[in-house]
């Protein structure tokens, strides 16, 4: 019987810092068969079955024997155990279009909470984030009903992704594809959100060259020229799936090691997907961003207790994003200008020590560039950068100003500038490039307004 605070990861392999082992996970009071406890050469590991898998837990984390039995008895719930290869789960018990919110794989086990008519069941949603109604099929040939304990889920590597769409569509930009409310080009005018490159969306319709999506909160057009779909569309889905984390809280603590007692030395934030390093028990380690240091990668371990993080495959998805067009005097269209010039080169590489906006750039290089062309002379590092221009508020902040960050020594090593729509444009990493994200993806400790007006 797993003991843990939420969940446990479950390996092909017992190297606890390589990713690609992670087959599954097991949840505070998952049931397994143990089929070897004392192995040579991997001691602290027990060899397991759970939910069709076959696989390694840390022993640390399993309750053995007539103790096992009896704690076993709190844990007993009615649960459904998928039968089908694939299934998906739904806001709402219909097959509709746009109502899927996630998959279940092959031999995972969930709470069922009622059923609702003949053909669904609704079960626990509290591994989804931001959910509070999922169901599923209650056919026969998809699930079995009975009485038991959790069993291990399939992470199911990036086959689970295609699972989440009901009519794949995947950019084929290698930057950015523009998202437009209406199936024409106005220029700026029109524009509603940025559809990444290589991320995922469901096709609604199509009509004169031009496809409506769904993709994270944003409907909208798009060329039909920029999207992959069918065959083409799942190979994409499948070379470019990422692990990734999603906060299921108002915002979390990030710790420079995976451990309580650890220092917390900035926080995350709902509403943004962030790329994982790597899984430890109780623990994923997130890539927040380099910096401007040449060893630029930081600890940041987040806890998985109490489901505060979700891990899985997933695609980037679209956000919102509206050009800056204030034209109201001469310095907002100069804000204006620079912004929008700055997004135009999301999706390019971070190179460590760079100032190209095109073949690469560091953060405080990104920065430097973009300002230059401005008639802004800065420093090149953003530690120097962050002592210039004028202190802003969060309350008076506008686009163009310099938002920074501190690494886990309290030290400014990472900048962006900020686009209005709460949103910031940054170097962000090598794993990830010039990137567009929520201004307060991590805690900022500076603002500054450095075009001076």
């Amino acid at each position: 019987l797993v003991q843990c605070d939420s969940y446990i990861n479950f390996r092909s392999d017992t190297d606890e810092n390589d990713i690609r082992d992670i087959i599954g996970i097991l949840r505070n009071g998952a049931g397994v068969d143990i089929l070897q406890s004392n192995i040579e050469g991997k001691e602290g590991w027990a060899k397991v079955r759970s939910g069709g898998l076959e696989g390694y837990v840390a022993k640390k984390h399993l309750l053995e024997g007539e103790e096992a039995k009896k704690k076993a008895v709190e844990y007993m719930a009615p649960r459904v155990t998928i039968l089908a290869d694939k299934l998906r789960i739904r806001s709402t018990p219909e097959k509709a279009e746009g109502n899927t919110l996630s998959s279940c794989a092959k031999g995972e086990r969930y709470i069922v909470l009622s059923r609702s008519g003949k053909d669904y069941l609704q079960i626990s949603a509290d591994t989804l984030e931001g959910v509070e109604n999922a169901y599923i099929s209650s056919k026969s040939e998809n699930v079995r009903l009975e009485y038991g304990l959790d069993e291990a889920r399939s992470l199911n590597l990036r086959q689970k992704v295609l699972n989440m769409y009901d009519n794949l569509g995947v950019s084929k930009a290698q930057d950015y594809i523009n998202i437009r409310s209406t199936p024409e080009d106005k220029g700026l005018d029109n524009i509603i959100g940025k559809f990444p490159g290589f991320a995922g969306g469901n096709i609604l319709s199509e009509e004169n060259g031009w496809l409506k999506i769904q993709s994270g909160s944003i409907t909208g057009y798009v060329k039909a020229e920029l999207v992959a779909r069918g065959q083409e569309a799942e190979q994409l889905a499948l070379k470019h799936a990422q692990v990734m984390a999603i906060v299921n809280t108002d915002s979390l603590n990030v710790r420079s090691s995976p451990d309580l007692s650890a220092k917390a030395w900035t926080k995350i934030t709902k509403d943004q997907r962030y790329s994982v390093i790597n899984q430890l028990d109780g623990w994923v380690q997130l890539d927040l961003d380099s910096g401007d240091d040449e060893d630029g990668e930081q600890g940041a371990f987040v806890s998985t207790r109490d489901n505060n993080v979700s891990v899985s495959y997933m695609l980037y998805e679209a956000f919102s994003y509206r050009p800056a067009q204030d034209r109201e005097n001469q310095a907002a269209k100069r804000r204006s200008d620079l912004v929008n010039f700055a997004c135009q080169f999301v999706g390019n590489p971070y190179v460590w020590g760079g100032t190209s906006l095109t073949h690469g750039a560091d953060c405080s290089g990104f920065t430097q560039t973009i300002m230059a062309k401005y008639g802004v002379s800065l420093p090149r590092v953003s530690r120097e950068q962050a002592k210039t221009g004028s202190k802003v508020s969060s309350e008076n902040i506008k686009p163009g100003d310099l938002i920074f960050y501190a690494n886990r020594r309290g030290t400014v090593n990472h900048v962006g500038i900020y686009i209005g729509n709460g949103q910031v444009v940054n170097a962000a990493s090598r794993r990830s490039g010039i990137r567009i994200y929520r201004w307060n993806y991590r805690t900022p400790v500076a603002i500054r307004n450095v075009l001076g007006e």
